[in-house]
């Protein structure tokens, strides 16, 4: 009965939105008049952008600037946007909105890197995307009338690396930079590797339309299309490749230079070192707000590390941090009150668009309005509430140790037996699917969905708590301490923090996917370490086999509550497919492996007095 009204719902849903994409597009038009400039860079490069401008000019205005390698589309004087900023009040209030093509892509001149590198020569024509952010806005403030001389960048995602970007060396007149869900360390934890391990779906799928080559400047109507699977179920497409080797093979080829450069590149090597932005995020004199989400399936590590290397390398930077329950760009690309199954019980983007990103905006580059936020403004979940925080993560916490123990249990104790572990075989030609069912495309719901799924297989180990008899709130780093051992020479780990909900827990209403939250397993945090960079990302190790060693490293930032009655657990695996790529569990470069050689090994994890296994985590006071 509740089936056909969600359906007349989304109905009415989607014609209010186009109707609103409608209203915003007639606004832009009538309110903006656009000019397209090709804007030449210090080294006779230039740049393709596209200017709206007010057409009010009783007053002057501040540039807002948003620089992308994924087209300022549409192209042409008369070929408006939908709409301009994040969200429609930006819009609404009146900046003139400036939109690139970076280096080498769509409609600008020269050739394009990813992430490009930061120059380390200092010649008057030396180039990397500091100064052509920096020659930009120079020429903005000398050739377009009506600015009042400030200029803002801001950006999601890739446009976020370019945000980041701007804040060496920057333009005197840039006066806020906010880079949302950054891409910021393509090795460590942002799109295409977490911990040296490659994140197949999102790198495979991705750079198969955004990495084909572009030899001259052009249009987005004859750019790649993107890759066409001929398999609709993702987890049989990767596994029936085989390996990464042969998906290269059979699709790529030479084509598509990225690619290749990450077979080139297996480990933590000067290529991926000069292409991370934050030691040079040094002397940093615009204000700063860094924005990310905690269940963002591409750069939730990007936002933290961006915003801990500008505090750390820059006392008394005008630097904050805003972090909320949303998924990638979800701050203006949902109204935030829900994710997946989960409800967070408040409309989270809009507090974030009408409390943070215009009042940035307005007071840095308007002088207008009343800024004074926190150091760090977060959500947590769980308890579904805003918290300000002097600093992140939060001082006024106590760090605790989570021990596995024998039987499944998880504990704030110790545990005392002299001789205990876990045992059982992972088999890479099976591996552990990332989420329950079949999906055509990565999803981003994973980061939060329902683990019970994987509960159910021998080769995930579980452990929980019982019930609590208190609110304990997480926040910051997750610590994994590991002791295994292994009959193979390599693998890799994968811990997973997660809640347990209890099992009265009432079904969400209208419930069309028949939901039972009794019991329901929401992750919290997940994070995949490759093994053989357990003591250097630099110089790779085997495993002894079946000697016990021990496997350290953070997960990425929470900030969640588990509510008295729940349990907290913790699973630990050896696959996450086809999220991660599998690890054939012998020490070998892995972008080389055939299928052959995939081979079961035999797992231990350790959980005795001598050779304890336990979660570090930082529980709020």
């Amino acid at each position: 009965m509740n089936f056909p009204r969600f359906l007349c719902l989304l109905f009415f849903l989607c014609i209010a939105n186009n109707l609103l994409a409608q209203s915003d597009s007639a606004y832009v038009r009538e309110n903006y008049t656009k000019i397209e400039r090709q804007i030449p860079m210090r080294d006779g490069v230039k740049l393709f952008t596209s200017i709206y401008i007010p057409k009010n000019q009783s007053k002057k205005y501040p540039f807002l600037i948003n620089r992308t390698p994924y087209t300022v589309a549409p192209y042409g004087a008369n070929q408006y946007k939908l709409s301009l900023g994040n969200f429609p009040a930006m819009m609404r209030e009146g900046f003139i909105f400036v939109y690139q093509d970076v280096r080498g892509r769509w409609m600008s001149d020269g050739t394009f890197a990813d992430i490009r590198p930061q120059t380390t020569r200092k010649g008057k024509k030396d180039i990397d995307e500091s100064t052509d952010t920096y020659d930009t806005i120079d020429w903005l403030i000398k050739n377009v009338k009506g600015n009042n001389g400030n200029a803002g960048i801001y950006g999601i995602s890739y446009p976020g690396f370019y945000s980041t970007a701007a804040l060496p060396n920057a333009h005197p007149a840039l006066k806020a930079v906010s880079p949302q869900a950054p891409v910021t360390d393509w090795f460590m934890g942002d799109d295409f590797h977490h911990r040296g391990t490659l994140f197949l779906m999102d790198a495979f799928s991705f750079m198969s339309g955004f990495g084909a080559p572009r030899p001259q400047p052009i249009t987005p109507d004859k750019g790649p299309k993107g890759f066409k699977f001929p398999i609709q179920d993702n987890y049989r497409f990767y596994l029936e490749a085989g390996s990464v080797k042969n998906l290269k093979d059979k699709y790529f080829a030479d084509s598509i230079v990225f690619w290749n450069d990450l077979f080139k590149h297996p480990n933590l090597d000067t290529f991926w070192k000069a292409r991370l932005i934050t030691p040079h995020l040094t002397k940093v004199k615009p204000a700063v707000m860094v924005v990310g989400g905690f269940f963002d399936a591409e750069d939730a590590y990007g936002t933290f590390a961006t915003y801990k290397a500008i505090e750390k390398q820059n006392p008394g930077a005008n630097n904050i941090l805003v972090a909320g329950p949303w998924y990638h760009g979800g701050w203006v690309r949902s109204d935030g009150s829900s994710l997946g199954d989960i409800s967070f019980e408040k409309k989270t983007s809009m507090d974030y668009q009408q409390q943070y990103e215009l009042p940035f905006f307005k007071h840095y580059l308007k002088g207008e309005g009343n800024f004074h936020p926190a150091e760090a403004n977060i959500f947590v979940t769980g308890s579904n509430e805003w918290k300000k925080f002097a600093s992140w993560p939060p001082k006024d916490t106590e760090n605790k140790n989570l021990y596995l123990q024998p039987n499944g249990k998880l504990s704030f104790e110790k545990v005392g037996r002299t001789d205990s572990w876990d045992e059982y075989v992972s088999d890479p030609n099976h591996p552990v699917p990332y989420q329950d069912g079949i999906q055509a495309r990565r999803t981003r719901e994973y980061m939060i969905d329902d683990q019970r799924f994987a509960a159910r297989r021998p080769d995930v180990k579980t452990y929980q708590t019982d019930e609590l008899t208190e609110d304990i709130t997480i926040t910051g780093p997750v610590l994994a301490n590991l002791v295994v051992s292994t009959t193979g020479t390599d693998a890799d780990y994968v811990v997973k923090l997660i809640d347990v909900y209890p099992e009265d827990s009432p079904n969400p209403e209208p419930n069309p996917k028949n939901l039972i939250m009794g019991g329901y397993e929401m992750l919290v945090r997940g994070e995949i370490m490759r093994g053989k960079y357990r003591n250097s990302f630099e110089k790779p190790e085997p495993f002894t086999p079946d000697a016990i060693t021990k496997v350290n490293y953070p997960l990425p930032d929470v900030a969640h509550t588990f509510k008295k009655g729940h349990k907290i657990m913790i699973q630990i695996q050896n696959s996450w497919f086809p999220l991660a790529d599998r690890n054939p569990q012998k020490f070998m470069d892995i972008y080389q492996a055939e299928p052959a050689d995939f081979q079961k090994a035999t797992h231990r994890i350790y959980h005795d007095v001598h050779n304890s296994s336990f979660i570090t985590v930082s529980v709020l006071k």
